[in-house]
C-alpha cells in the first residue's frame, strides 16, 4: 500500500475516516447539528455545518483514535453515543479515565499493537501534541490534555493523526522519530478563543504547511477547518498556505 491508495474519507470539523492495514480508524467523531455548544463558565461554540455523514451511515469502525474528549468541537454527543458501539477508543490518559469501558490512554510515545484481519499486527503511538500556545506544561492546565497519533505496520505508509496541536516543536520532536511521514492528517483552521488572549489553539495554514514540510509528508489531508464560529480559517486558507509554500501538489482536499 503507498501513500497514494490510503484511503481517507473527512465529514466535517475533525472527523475523518482512515482505511489503514484492515481496520477502520475514525478521528474525533463528531455528527451533531449546527448549533451553540456549552464549554463551561457560560461560554458556548458555535457550529455551522452538519457533517457530511452520519454514525449509521459509516459502517463498521474499528478504533476511534480521539485526540480528546473535553470540547464538543472534538467529541459531541452523537461522538459519545458511536463511542459505545467501537471496540476501541484510544485517548489521552486522562480522557480514559473519564471513557471509562472501551477507552484506552496513551502517554506520549506509547505504543499499543492491534491485530490486522489478515493476519499481522499493526502499532498506534500516541505522540505529543499542545492545544495552545506554549509548552505542555503551561497550556495542559488550561486547555487540557490532546493526543496526537501515529500508524506503522510492516509493509504499510507511516500515517501521522496531528489531533489539536500548535506546537511545531512537537511536530519537530514526531519528524525525528517517525518521519518521513507517507500521510499526514493535519488539524487546521486556526482556532482563537479569549483562553489564550486570542492565541492560535491549533495550527493555521501557514503552520499545517510548514508541519508537512518538517515531516516530509508525501501526502497531507487537512480536517479540522470548517463548520466552527471560533476557527478563524478555512480550507481555502490552507490550500493557500500550501501553494505560497511551494507544497501544493502534497495537498488533498475534497
Amino acid at each position: 500500500m503507498s501513500s497514494s491508495d490510503l484511503p481517507v474519507h473527512t465529514y466535517g470539523g475533525p472527523t475523518a475516516l482512515i482505511e489503514y492495514g484492515g481496520l477502520r480508524f475514525l478521528t474525533d467523531p463528531t455528527f451533531d447539528e449546527p448549533g451553540d455548544y456549552l464549554i463551561g463558565g457560560g461560554r458556548a461554540l458555535t457550529k455551522t455545518a452538519p457533517s457530511r455523514t452520519t454514525p449509521a451511515a459509516l459502517g463498521r469502525v474499528d478504533v476511534v483514535l480521539l485526540s480528546h474528549d473535553e470540547h464538543p468541537d472534538n467529541l459531541d454527543h452523537s461522538g459519545r453515543a458511536l463511542l459505545a458501539g467501537v471496540p476501541l477508543t484510544l485517548t489521552t490518559t486522562g480522557g480514559a479515565r473519564r471513557l471509562g469501558a472501551g477507552a484506552q490512554g496513551l502517554a506520549d510515545w506509547e505504543s499499543v499493537e492491534l491485530d490486522r484481519p489478515g493476519g499481522g499486527t499493526l502499532t498506534v503511538t500516541g505522540v505529543p501534541a499542545v492545544h495552545g500556545p506554549g509548552t505542555k506544561e503551561q497550556v495542559e492546565p488550561v486547555a487540557g490534555q490532546v493526543t496526537g497519533f501515529v500508524l506503522t505496520g510492516e509493509g504499510l505508509p507511516t500515517v501521522y493523526v496531528s489531533g489539536d496541536n500548535a506546537s511545531l516543536d512537537a511536530v519537530r520532536e514526531i519528524a525525528d522519530r517517525f518521519g518521513p511521514v507517507d500521510t499526514a492528517v493535519l488539524f487546521a483552521g486556526a482556532p482563537r478563543t479569549p483562553l489564550f488572549d486570542g492565541a492560535l489553539l491549533v495550527l493555521d495554514g501557514a503552520g499545517a504547511a510548514e508541519a508537512a514540510r518538517l515531516l516530509g509528508a508525501r501526502r497531507v489531508v487537512p480536517v479540522h477547518c470548517d463548520s466552527w464560529t471560533h476557527f478563524t480559517e478555512g480550507r481555502e486558507d490552507v490550500v493557500k498556505a500550501f501553494a505560497e509554500a511551494g507544497l501544493a501538489e502534497r495537498l488533498v482536499v475534497d
